[in-house]
């Protein structure tokens, strides 16, 4: 570009996960056009987290989903777009969609990876990172290749000041450990709830420490499951008593703010993971099917703990698979006492 640019709008990773793990690159993108005004575009279901990034001025939410029946929605998002007058796009998915609605918003410059047959829609197409790299690095090559300069791998969100208001209010005044048994990739990336209910029962003896469960409410399967589970461990029952529920009942800025509270957070590979880390929370994580040197959450800042990863070796993970077709054992063979060392 031969002048910095006024106006600049990055396209967010659809998922939650990927969206904390986009956070590096959007601050190279901060740190390179300082006088710009930035925005996001983002889906609703991820929109909160930008809302909640240091240095974004401004998140448009975006209405489109993939498929032809969606045309409409598509030519809504481009005409929001529009309206925001921006110079620059940066697009961290990889998808033809999102090329397509930043070049029918008229943006004139529009920089993403060579992906998807969406070259004829960017104004500087970059290849792909040929490299098995984290995610956060995948990011950032785009910006280190668009000759931005580079960024820490660090992520960090700010809850706004009424959802920590909101949060206060639902977790126990006592130290408490944050507990996410659900995934939505499918139930290979799930710890089984019964572990999570030794773990809870665990803690709370041993330590003093209040179980609060987190989840979507998709997860609500995996929070029934871990609590019918703590009847048949040892202190169980006291654990269930002390037990606060929070599936389903929590926004994104609330969920955050609960996680900055806790004591630790221990969460299968899952956007709760990722959110705990830019929370500052200190993260034991478990992981199965996934693959940790891809998406082990980032943390904070270089003061934060790093987080702590449980992972049991079998020859078949990372499998990648939704579900798994052979006994479980990469997550069977994590043993909740081995998890409980692990929690700071």
């Amino acid at each position: 570009m031969r002048e910095a640019p006024a106006r600049v709008v990055v396209f967010a990773p659809n998922w939650l996960g990927d969206a904390v793990m986009g956070l590096p690159a959007l601050q190279s993108v901060r740190t390179a056009f300082p006088g710009a005004h930035l925005a996001v575009a983002a889906r609703p279901s991820v929109a909160a987290v930008y809302a909640m990034a240091p240095g974004v001025q401004d998140v448009v939410v975006l209405e489109s989903r993939a498929g032809l029946a969606s045309v409409t929605r598509w030519r809504r998002d481009a005409a929001r777009l529009e309206i925001g007058r921006f110079d620059l796009a940066v697009l961290l998915p990889n998808s033809f969609l999102a090329a397509w609605i930043a070049a029918q918003a008229h943006i004139p410059e529009r920089w993403g990876y060579a992906t998807d047959l969406r070259g004829r829609w960017l104004t500087r197409a970059f290849p792909r990172p040929s490299a098995d790299l984290h995610q956060a690095d995948y990011y950032l090559a785009l910006t280190t290749a668009a000759g931005l300069p580079p960024a820490s791998r660090h992520a960090r969100l700010e809850p706004p000041a009424d959802a920590v208001v909101a949060a206060r209010a639902l977790v126990p005044a006592r130290p408490f450990v944050v507990l996410a048994p659900g995934a939505a990739y499918g139930r290979a990336k799930q710890w089984p709830p019964a572990r999570y209910a030794e773990l809870a029962a665990t803690l709370h003896r041993t330590r003093g420490l209040v179980p609060v469960v987190v989840g979507a409410g998709a997860d609500r399967a995996a929070g029934d499951e871990l609590r019918a589970a703590l009847s048949g461990v040892s202190g169980g029952g006291a654990a269930s008593s002390a037990l606060v529920d929070l599936i389903g009942k929590t926004d994104l800025p609330t969920l955050a703010a609960v996680l900055a509270g806790a004591s630790a957070v221990v969460a299968n590979d899952s956007g709760a993971m990722h959110l705990a880390g830019a929370m500052g929370a200190p993260v034991v994580a478990i992981f199965g099917a996934t693959n940790e040197h891809q998406t082990a959450p980032l943390v904070a800042s270089s003061e934060a703990r790093p987080p702590r990863l449980a992972i049991h070796h079998v020859w078949c993970r990372p499998c990648m698979l939704r579900e798994c077709p052979l006994g479980h054992a990469c997550m069977l063979g994590v043993a909740a006492a081995d998890v409980a060392t692990m929690v700071p």
